[in-house]
């Protein structure tokens, strides 16, 4: 007996264990951890460090495609802190999808649930990266051959699974009231958001925001409260996704039935966990931008401005005047200034105002602090009565620039965002979240291009691409608080030079990339 005891797998090194370990699926590598001290030692360093695991299946059976990404997502090792499942095509079901997830995974893990206009990600059965959009037709491109991507139009789900040591999850709901006068419960929203970090952190600022906004919810005014109410540090990011589900691991956060309550957005907060395990590093989320938007001509401020309305939307009139010129200009001037310093491609090009605003934010009783905001705005054309712009929002003396979009933008943005991730170390995975419209290569020059910072920067390391948006340029709504950048305006003493973040991006593309620091 004794030297049964000693021999066997006893005599193996903790690394030859390792490596035997980490071939397991997920659900063996958790037993393995129960057979004795030793093993639990190693099994945990094994997962020390944070994981992306994502897959797709293009089953057309809810109940087979659901147990092709799980059982792919848990082929390795990896504990879920989260989940978000996307469907996509006539995979319409997500009621169905969202509770099989829910019992394959366990009640405890948050899991958010949505349709999506399309999707890149490794295939569950294949294991070959393949991409998923509705309505554009693409040719095959040569820029990602290396990934072996597949083009498809199909139906079917895309699976998102995370593990991040050191930090706790949940699912934070933002509510309306069902009933009239239908008041967002954007202080309520925040406040739960920081109370759960303080609970579990100590701090009321998390590592991280990742926000889904359903089809009616106007976002602009709840991410100013949380530039507000968060610190500079925290990650933000957010995607208009539609019609959504999502299950808190705190039960009393869970509405679904609820007759007083709706939720218009659902937040996946990440907290630090001051309860970590002694030797667990540190988790950091990095987030980078890509606008799809460069500034063209000099910094206009408005003069005059009237609201028209109409049956289907809101347009904005105004007068403007250049930085430092008294004279007032109308649309027709403007205009051809600014297709004056534009060359003649992109003259056809959409253009787009960027406003930059003051806005008074506070959360219940905190004394009121001003934020600075980007906000962008289509232009949707001018002539002698002024500049039409979609929307509402703006006022006189607000200062604003154009932008316009086309492919040396877009390329222009991406090398920007290249730069802010090529010095990142330890990457352990990102997500992707993109404006449907840049899936299309007549608008961006070629397939791929939204994401090839991340590709060329972390060749390897797991990716999933969600397109966010009803579809069309404008409709995406996309919002992120780039704190890459932040980060380096403080360094450089330039923190009060721009905008802190929360803006408004079309044709725009958001990085999140998760690293690991011992």
């Amino acid at each position: 007996m004794k030297r049964g005891k000693e021999g066997g797998v006893n005599l193996l090194s903790e690394d030859v264990l390792q490596n035997i370990l980490s071939r397991l699926p997920a659900l063996s590598y958790a037993s393995a951890a129960c057979v004795s001290s030793s093993w639990c030692r190693v099994a945990a360093a094994g997962l020390s460090r944070p994981k992306i695991a994502s897959a797709i299946s293009l089953n057309p059976s809810c109940e087979d495609a659901v147990k092709e990404v799980v059982d792919s997502v848990l082929s390795r090792p990896i504990r879920p802190h989260f989940a978000y499942a996307a469907c996509f095509g006539e995979f319409s079901d997500l009621e169905l999808t969202q509770k099989l997830i829910t019992k394959k995974l366990g009640s405890a893990t948050p899991v958010v649930t949505s349709f999506t206009r399309g999707t890149i990600d490794s295939d569950a059965i294949r294991e070959e990266f393949m991409e998923v959009n509705r309505n554009f037709d693409f040719e095959d491109c040569d820029y990602l051959d290396d990934f072996d991507l597949t083009t498809i139009r199909d139906q079917g789900i895309v699976l998102i699974v995370g593990f991040v040591p050191g930090l706790k999850v949940d699912a934070i709901p933002l509510l309306r009231e069902s009933e009239e006068p239908y008041i967002l419960l954007i202080d309520k929203f925040v406040m739960d958001i920081r109370d759960y970090s303080a609970a579990v952190s100590g701090c009321t600022s998390p590592t991280g925001i990742v926000m889904f906004v359903g089809t009616g919810a106007d976002m602009e005014h709840v991410l100013d409260e949380m530039d507000y109410a968060m610190s500079t540090e925290t990650a933000i990011l957010c995607g208009r996704i539609g019609y959504f589900m999502y299950r808190s691991g705190d039960d009393s956060r869970n509405i679904s039935g609820s007759l007083k309550y709706y939720a218009e957005a659902v937040a996946l907060v990440f907290a630090r966990d001051n309860e970590k395990p002694q030797g667990v590093g540190e988790t950091q989320f990095h987030v980078a931008l890509s606008t799809g938007l460069e500034p063209v001509g000099p910094t206009h401020k408005a003069v005059s401005v009237k609201l028209v309305f109409n049956i289907s939307e809101c347009s904005t009139w105004l007068n403007a005047s250049k930085e430092g010129i008294n004279e007032v200009l109308d649309g027709h001037r403007i205009l051809n200034d600014i297709y004056d310093e534009m060359d003649n491609g992109n003259a056809s090009r959409r253009l787009f105002i960027g406003v930059t605003k003051q806005i008074k934010c506070s959360i219940g009783p905190e004394k009121v602090r001003w934020v600075t905001a980007l906000e962008f705005y289509v232009v949707q054309g001018g002539n002698e009565k002024g500049l039409r712009i979609k929307g509402s929002g703006i006022k006189e003396g607000d200062p604003f620039r154009f932008y316009r979009s086309d492919y040396d933008s877009v390329l222009s943005s991406c090398n920007r965002a290249f730069e802010e991730l090529r010095n990142l170390k330890q990457v352990c995975g990102g997500i992707v979240f993109s404006c449907y419209s840049r899936s299309d290569p007549t608008f961006s020059g070629r397939s791929g291009v939204d994401i090839s910072p991340f590709l060329e920067n972390f060749p390897g390391v797991p990716l999933s691409v969600m397109r966010c948006g009803r579809g069309g340029l404008i409709s995406s709504g996309l919002i992120g608080r780039d704190n890459m950048r932040a980060a380096a305006n403080r360094q450089e003493g330039l923190e009060e030079c721009s905008p802190r973040c929360s803006c408004l991006r079309y044709c725009a593309t958001l990085f999140l990339v998760v690293s690991y620091t011992l």
